[in-house]
């Protein structure tokens, strides 16, 4: 049975404080429970601590966490995982007839810093981060290590989830890793002033420590449901923060993907699960029980989720934008590089002469396959799933010179997907990285990494023919067109904050 959750009391309170209309886009990512409430509730209730880490788990799927009231690009760290595959252009707007996405795409939103979808990120993740430095005062403090073993394991999911924060807003709001560049606030209290911007070095410096320590404080602790942070997602999560560092983090980023992979009871999804083949009661991407997935969330009715939702906007088999005209294809050139023999191939309708021309028909769905059919999402959401980790274990040993590791990382994905995967023994050097990126890019599409993979291996990007704009245009990694401005209310509501990010 799905386990139903609900908005604890904590997170009802921190979505009530704020209002809606133009007042909640004004406000500072700053107005949740004061320190004094939580820590005042957590003595009387110990509950009311781990409600709170509950409540953070919520706002990553609930709509309008971004600061909208409410646009349908406004649903939490998935809605974030659409712009990014726009953003990198590994998916392709090849329909608009609603006009969600279609700025992004034409990269408008992203130079105006006025632009309420360029403050949409930085929102939703500070708000993210407010939340998480409350449970950590209440549990006494970024330098505590609680001695109640319950109280560890909050103090770890707080801090793996802060990080996981800072990480997004660095790729989102930073052209690339620049250890000397200024680039983003630091809050590590919920009772800190305003902040100027700090370096990249000390932002991903805060993350490596978050992260390290949420590894060591989540030893001991079983998780009851995927959604919330154990010691795999803050090892996943690391992996992806020392992969963004590169030089001497590579070896890190190898050792902790290896653990995952060998150590936490993953299993790749096969064939049958990646692709629909004719029994629609598997695969889909749609089971967070799924053994491959690390992190996801269990979606059921009571969430409310319908149309502003990823199933919303994704999902020709839901009452969606996809079905009714706002069509999210895989990059034409991309899907050509798909082999035939590859089973990712039938991910994507193939026929030219269709409307539904190589959006993922074969990808994502729901059980009953009805076009338009699932009204209330009741599917559920992927975070992070195993098959990241060979793919981000084999680039990094690439990128070290360990090519005989990374071959057999890669192939341990590919030979799931094709006949024959023996074509990877042959490849060394540049074209062993570029195989690792392609298949990163197939793989992983439409689930909100090809955008992380974009800035790690620094590609230019050329779109395909399905695209509306932009069309054939060679656009590097760190044109400033590809990340988003900070944003006006930033800089109004913070006089330590210039736009200068890019």
């Amino acid at each position: 049975m799905k386990r139903i959750y609900l908005l604890s009391l904590i997170a009802v309170l921190f979505l009530g404080i704020t209002g809606c209309g133009d007042d909640f886009l004004e406000v500072q990512p700053t107005e949740f429970l004061s320190e004094e409430q939580v820590a005042e509730a957590a003595e009387n209730n110990p509950d009311v601590v781990a409600g709170s880490v509950s409540g953070i788990y919520t706002l990553m799927f609930e709509t309008g966490t971004g600061g909208s009231d409410l646009d349908h690009d406004d649903f939490g760290q998935k809605g974030y995982d659409v712009f990014s595959d726009f953003l990198c252009s590994d998916m392709a707007l090849s329909v608009s007839t609603y006009g969600w996405y279609r700025r992004t795409t034409e990269y408008t939103t992203t130079t105006d810093y006025t632009s309420v979808t360029n403050y949409r990120a930085w929102r939703y993740y500070y708000r993210l981060i407010r939340s998480a430095n409350t449970v950590i005062s209440a549990l006494g403090g970024n330098d505590v290590i609680p001695e109640n073993e319950e109280n560890k394991h909050l103090m770890g999911q707080a801090k793996a989830l802060r990080a996981y924060c800072y990480f997004y807003l660095s790729q989102f709001y930073a052209l690339e890793y620049e250890p000397s560049k200024e680039i983003l606030p630091i809050y590590t209290d919920p009772t800190q002033p305003n902040q100027p911007k700090s370096t990249t070095a000390d932002v991903f410096a805060l993350m490596e420590s978050d992260l390290t320590q949420a590894i060591d404080l989540l030893e001991t602790f079983t998780r009851s449901a995927k959604n919330e942070v154990d010691q795999n997602v803050a090892k996943g999560l690391l992996s992806y923060v020392y992969a963004t560092m590169g030089g001497d983090k590579l070896s890190a980023a190898k050792t902790l993907t290896e653990d995952i992979i060998n150590n936490g009871g993953f299993t790749l999804m096969d064939s049958t699960e990646v692709v629909y083949m004719g029994d629609a009661s598997v695969g889909g991407f749609r089971d967070v029980n799924t053994p491959g997935w690390i992190w996801g969330v269990d979606i059921t009715l009571d969430n409310g989720l319908d149309l502003v939702s990823w199933w919303g906007q994704m999902d020709v088999f839901t009452y969606s934008y996809q079905w009714a005209g706002d069509r999210k294809a895989i990059d034409q050139d991309l899907y050509d590089a798909i082999p035939a023999d590859d089973v990712r191939k039938g991910q994507f309708y193939g026929d030219p002469s269709s409307g539904y021309y190589l959006i993922p028909l074969g990808k994502f769905y729901t059980s009953a396959r009805e076009i338009g059919g699932q009204r209330n999402v009741e599917t559920d959401y992927l975070y992070m799933r195993v098959a990241e980790m060979y793919l981000l274990n084999a680039e990094v040993s690439a990128k070290l010179g360990q090519e005989d590791a990374a071959k057999e990382s890669l192939k341990a994905v590919v030979s799931h997907r094709r006949p024959d995967a023996s074509y990877i023994d042959g490849l060394s050097g540049q074209a062993l990285l570029d195989e690792i990126y392609l298949q990163t890019r197939i793989e992983l599409w439409g689930e909100g990494k090809s955008y992380l993979a974009m800035k790690r291996n620094k590609a230019t990007i050329v779109r395909g023919s399905n695209h509306l704009s932009l069309v054939g245009e060679p656009i590097p990694y760190n044109d400033p067109r590809l990340t988003f401005e900070i944003p006006i209310q930033e800089i109004q509501n913070n006089p330590y904050v210039d736009s200068g990010n890019k």
